[in-house]
């Protein structure tokens, strides 16, 4: 038995006592490990271990063996080398006592980073893998094990990056994020660029979607734009445990988060600034960044820059938080992402920069005037998220949106969020870490994020294009329908405007109404002024000196209103409700009742047949012997009467002008508090954590959706109001405006039919109705035709663009591992003519570089073969957009719109 483990000196083995198997040990049959010779091979001056009890770590438990260091003269290494040289990682240069199993650290790194599983929760498993019974427990090697994962993983970080290599430049020299993973989809300047991408023609700006990718796609300058994505983790918090003196980290900056000296004494320099409230909705990254820090943390987040394309980290682009998501910690990130940046087109994402954008020139000249934003070639767009983007008030909504950008794509700029969630599990375990520990594993956890990214960017890429593809034809087709239909001087004209909007900002936006439509008070006021002039000039057909026709209608829109509110609040009273609560409700409806007997003596004035409809109301409930509630007591306004008695239509017609402000202000009003809705779910899902902070957002959650209904109520009766108008007075042309309001149709304009989005526009017709008032107001109608042609047309441009930009982003990850695989070429070229003291030495440098440069050869050739269809489907779907319209409709399965 000692012969056969002499190689495999970590297996665990039972002894039988006559009756069963019980544990043993080789080392106690003997077995010993020899180090600096091969196994079996005898040593001529072994050196036993201190004490003889040394300890390793690997994956099936914690063992204790017989080890011996060779002392063979001047061919024998230090200890810590010859265990190095066995795969063993010791835990400490002098003397050790205990060491790991690579193949542990290395199965350990890669459980932390798919599972989140903890060093703790590692190092308990293999305690119990050795004694699950708690009898003959192992030594306690946990501090140990935290050390040895710690090095590791800075170890294989410099490693990677030929920072652990270079003979002529210590790991100490490390540049800022020299150790960070770029993406190699985005833009790369003498890396995976063109020589002359700078001279490149600047021509997204297309007047026409006729002609558009039917022919090859032109290289551009917008081709090579940056994406960047900004935002704030607010779980991944810190306590306030250790310090920077006790716990330093081991990668000052070398990666991804910021070098924390000239950090703080940056934040130092701005702890007394004070950030604005904001002037858009109220966004608690703003409005709560002046608050106290969280008691006991000495971190309340991370804050970070992202590729909001691709979803990587950014070098030098994560820092900790200490009060909030301020303006100054976002700045400084922001800045030491982009300070060496040659690029000229940058769009930036961040949930608040509507706010945050306001004054960053004036912060930024205080820590760099010569920073990228103060080139004036530099072309700099801020954009808002989609899904953050409903929040905002409608002035940002258009302003700040991705769907009206030009040369995005159908970027969503929510990588960010997609990456938190990727990270958050870690968040129970790096709250308990000294500040060091926990940038390390950070560090760790961030490049292992972007290296899954990089390995699965063939078939992501892939995946976007096809679908993108497909959707291309399919937006660019509809747009074409709808331009089939309008005259060519109004295509001329709106792309005219939208182009020039595009161009400059500060130009009328054709995305925005720009004919205002009348309001409930408008209206009152412009019946008003009718009776005034109908006074003037004889034609009044006012009865009462205090309650005009206008006044009677307008009085009885406000009782129904009423009603509904009492009905409402009826619905929540039960069995058990408080006597306080039961008695506000009746005087509630005894107040109303008077009103409503109060009204009906002027509506027997102008309509004298109500007091047959009220005769026969009385009838019904004496049958019924219960009353109805005052909330269902019938008013008999015009809309109510219909055909029963005759009237003044004249009346019909001044509610019919009322119930049509009266349906639009409904609606603008539900659409205002979905949106708010929208909002306070999602800060109740970031940020709420515990019962009380929980119960308080459902109830304001509660109250939303109590608004919510009031709003789809109100609109519901006054749809029902106009369909019984229109048939009295014969309007045409209300369908186009109001549409029946189904519970499914009250959703967020980003909850839509299928989970899609809005920019595929298939979401609910509150968001996209067409404000056609019915009055004969071809203003109106027209200005809404245009802003529906404007969002088509922005439609269509997106995805084309996004198609173009895939098709790019391909050749430049292609041309990104073609350069990088001859960087490591020339690192293992410099090297081999480099004198050294060890060839074994330089045959391992060199043999390491040319293992890299393959492994990108080897990704390149594998995204080559997954993208091999890509001409084909490009093909396709040029030669559909080329085809007319009308071959199209006769044979839809030719094409790629049925695809998607």
């Amino acid at each position: 038995m000692v012969a056969a483990h002499a190689a495999h000196p970590l297996h665990r083995i039972q002894r039988w006592n006559g009756d069963y198997f019980e544990r043993s040990s080789l080392k106690a049959l003997g077995v010993r490990i020899q180090l600096g010779h091969p196994p079996g091979q005898p040593c001529a001056n072994p050196q036993r271990c201190f004490n003889d009890d040394f300890i390793i770590i690997d994956g099936r438990g914690i063992h204790l063996v017989g080890l011996d260091y060779c002392g063979c003269g001047a061919l024998s290494q230090t200890h810590f080398v010859q265990l190095l040289r066995h795969r063993l990682y010791p835990a400490t240069t002098i003397d050790p006592k205990t060491a790991a199993t690579f193949r542990c650290l290395e199965t350990f790194e890669l459980l932390s980073y798919e599972s989140k599983v903890s060093s703790f929760e590692y190092y308990h498993a293999l305690v119990r893998l050795t004694d699950n019974m708690g009898t003959h427990s192992p030594k306690d090697r946990y501090p140990k094990f935290l050390l040895m994962i710690r090095e590791w993983r800075y170890l294989k970080m410099l490693k990677r990056s030929a920072r652990g290599h270079d003979p002529a430049k210590p790991a100490t020299k490390t540049e800022p994020g020299e150790c960070a993973l770029l993406c190699p989809a985005c833009p790369q300047p003498g890396k995976n660029l063109p020589p002359n991408w700078k001279d490149l023609p600047d021509n997204k700006k297309c007047a026409s979607l006729h002609t558009l990718h039917i022919h090859p796609l032109t290289a551009s300058r917008w081709h090579h734009a940056l994406f960047i994505g900004i935002d704030a983790n607010f779980r991944l918090k810190r306590k306030n445990v250790s310090s920077d003196k006790v716990d330093p980290d081991l990668g000052k900056g070398f990666a991804y988060f910021v070098e924390e000296k000239a950090y703080k004494e940056y934040l130092a320099d701005h702890q007394d600034e004070v950030e604005p409230k904001s002037t858009c909705s109220q966004h608690d990254a703003v409005n709560l960044s002046n608050s106290k820090p969280g008691q006991g943390h000495a971190a309340t987040g991370v804050g970070t820059i992202e590729c909001a394309r691709h979803n990587m980290k950014r070098p030098t682009a994560v820092g900790d938080l200490q009060r909030g998501e301020r303006y100054c910690n976002m700045d400084y990130l922001f800045w030491l992402s982009l300070v060496n940046s040659d690029l000229e087109c940058i769009y930036i994402s961040y949930d608040i920069v509507c706010q945050w954008s306001i004054n960053l020139r004036t912060r930024m000249a205080t820590l760099d005037h010569t920073f990228v934003i103060f080139n004036g070639k530099v072309c700099i767009k801020y954009l808002v998220p989609k899904f953050h983007l409903p929040a905002h008030v409608s002035k940002c909504r258009i302003k700040f949106s991705f769907n009206y950008a030009v040369g995005v794509g159908r970027t969503d700029g929510e990588a960010p969020e997609r990456g938190w969630a990727e990270i958050n599990p870690l968040a129970m375990s790096t709250k308990e870490m000294g500040p060091g520990s926990r940038r390390d594993v950070l560090d760790a956890h961030f490049g292992d994020y972007n290296w899954r990214k990089i390995i699965g960017m063939g078939s992501t890429l892939m995946r976007k294009f096809s679908a993108a593809t497909s959707d291309m034809v399919s937006h660019v087709l509809a747009h074409r329908e709808l331009e089939h239909s309008l005259p060519s001087d109004t295509i001329t004209e709106w792309t005219a405007a939208v182009v020039a909007w595009e161009a400059d900002s500060t130009k009328p936006n054709p995305f925005e109404v720009q004919v205002e439509l009348p309001t409930q008070a408008a209206v009152r006021r412009e019946l008003a002024e009718t009776e005034a002039l109908d006074l003037a000039t004889g034609k009044d057909f006012t009865l009462d000196t205090d309650v005009s026709p206008s006044v009677l209608v307008s009085s009885g829109l406000d009782l129904e209103a009423e009603q509904r509110a009492v009905k409402a609040k009826t619905s929540k009273i039960w069995l058990h409700s408080q006597d306080r609560q039961k008695t506000k409700l009746q005087l509630w409806n005894n107040a109303l009742s008077r009103k409503i007997v109060a009204w009906s003596r002027y509506q027997q004035l102008y309509i004298p047949t109500s007091v047959i409809l009220r005769r026969h109301d009385t009838e019904a409930d004496l049958k019924q012997k219960t009353p109805l509630p005052t909330y269902a007591y019938p008013l008999w306004l015009p809309s109510h009467i219909k055909t029963k008695v005759p009237f003044d239509l004249r009346l019909a017609e001044i509610e019919y002008k009322l119930r049509v402000a009266q349906a639009r202000e409904s609606l603008e009003s539900l659409r205002r508090n979905l949106q708010m809705r929208s909002y306070l779910r999602n800060f109740k899902n970031r940020f709420s954590r515990g019962q009380g902070a929980n119960t308080h957002a459902r109830n304001a959650l509660d109250g939303i959706n109590d608004r919510i209904m009031g709003n789809a109520n109100e609109y519901r009766a006054a749809f029902d109001a106009i369909i019984s108008l229109t048939t009295l007075l014969g309007k045409i042309g209300w369908e186009q405006e109001f549409k029946p309001l189904a519970d499914s149709d009250i959703r967020e304009v980003a909850e839509a039919d299928g989970g899609q989005s809005e920019g595929k526009r298939l979401v609910s017709w509150v968001w996209k109705t067409v404000q056609y008032s019915g009055m004969g107001n071809n203003e109106i109608f027209r200005d809404t035709l245009r802003i529906e042609w404007c969002k088509s047309r922005a439609r269509a441009m997106r995805f084309m663009e996004e198609v173009e930009l895939l098709s790019v982003e391909m050749t430049r990850v292609l041309q990104f591992f073609q350069w990088q695989a001859a960087w490591w070429r020339s690192i293992g070229d410099t090297w081999t003519h480099r004198e050294m003291k060890s060839e074994m030495r330089r045959e391992g440098l060199v043999g390491y570089a040319k293992r890299q440069a393959a492994i990108r050869d080897g990704l390149a050739a594998h995204f080559l073969q997954l993208w091999r269809t890509v001409p084909t489907i490009m093909g396709k779907a040029r030669a559909d957009m080329a085809a007319p319209l009308s071959t199209l409709v006769e044979n839809p399965e030719s094409s790629l719109v049925n695809t998607s």
